[in-house]
């Protein structure tokens, strides 16, 4: 009698409620499966690294990116049958996030060649692929291929930490003068050294061995000619490392190569390209400073 007073309610009575409830469920999970994934953009310009070469930039495939020593200027200064061999790199528009890792926005822009076609530059760089001539034809490098570095002796993967470039240009001094690598006057490229971003560097000849026999020890004249502040030695694979150093000078770093202290002049004004300095007070006194430069003489 008292059971069959009690309401019985198997599970499946509710069955619809949960069926419907699990169904829903299992369609939203199906649908969330099945949308679209965006793929991840991969950087437009990376970083890569070699024991040799350290770390340098490439396109987004891996391709090596180059700097020419003649752009001495900031523009592209390939044309003809160089610009064959060395094919410009254009990013198109650069963002921060477009970047790979260690890489600043701020040091990318973009210039417009002679003929008007856009180039990517990189701390005032302009950007390069490699293609030599293979068979007849211009065949550009596999990714993770270097073998552009060092071409000519102006040709360089681009680092994004040289302490010392490359550049190759004429020598105009202060007085308006052309001068040659001998400081006699006359026209003809000079290969010296600058900074990361092209800035002319001079030595000065009545400094000795790691000895600045210029700067003051306020630095009352150091705007004249300003030490270069870094003990960092990142130089293109042509030149030896082993012959840079650094010397404290009143508290600062300057970097030396072969025993002489390295300047900026200042009324280069931090301008790339220019080299009045070489005038400065006559030719030859403070000399831009090159490969082949005899040692410092010792005190």
């Amino acid at each position: 009698m008292f059971y069959s007073q009690i309401k019985y309610q198997p599970f499946f009575a509710k069955a619809p409620c949960n069926i419907l409830l699990l169904s829903a469920l299992f369609i939203a999970s199906c649908s969330k499966d099945s949308e679209p994934k965006t793929p991840e953009k991969k950087p437009t310009i990376l970083l890569a690294s070699t024991t040799a070469l350290g770390s340098y930039l490439t396109d987004t495939l891996g391709n090596t990116l180059y700097y020419f020593s003649n752009d001495y200027n900031g523009q592209n200064n390939c044309s003809g049958g160089c610009a064959a061999v060395w094919p410009l790199y254009y990013a198109g528009d650069i963002t921060q996030e477009s970047l790979g890792e260690g890489l600043d926005i701020a040091d990318f822009a973009t210039v417009t060649t002679s003929s008007g076609t856009k180039q990517t530059t990189y701390k005032s760089w302009p950007l390069y692929y490699y293609a030599p001539t293979v068979s007849g034809a211009n065949v550009r490098e596999s990714p993770g291929e270097t073998k552009g570095e060092g071409v000519g002796n102006v040709w360089y993967v681009a680092k994004p930490d040289y302490s010392i470039m490359l550049v190759n240009t004429q020598l105009i001094g202060n007085d308006g003068k052309h001068y040659k690598n001998d400081y006699t006057e006359g026209d003809g490229k000079t290969l010296y050294f600058s900074d990361a971003k092209g800035i002319t560097l001079y030595s000065f000849v009545k400094d000795s061995a790691d000895i600045n026999k210029f700067t003051k020890s306020d630095f009352s004249n150091n705007a004249v000619w300003p030490i270069y502040e870094t003990d960092q030695v990142v130089v293109p694979s042509t030149l030896d490392k082993t012959l840079f150093g650094s010397i404290t000078v009143f508290g600062k770093k300057q970097l030396t190569y072969k025993g002489w202290p390295i300047y900026y002049f200042g009324s280069d004004n931090m301008e790339r390209g220019l080299n009045k300095g070489v005038s400065v007070p006559t030719p030859g006194i403070w000399p831009v400073v090159v490969k082949d430069a005899p040692a410092a003489p010792t005190p």
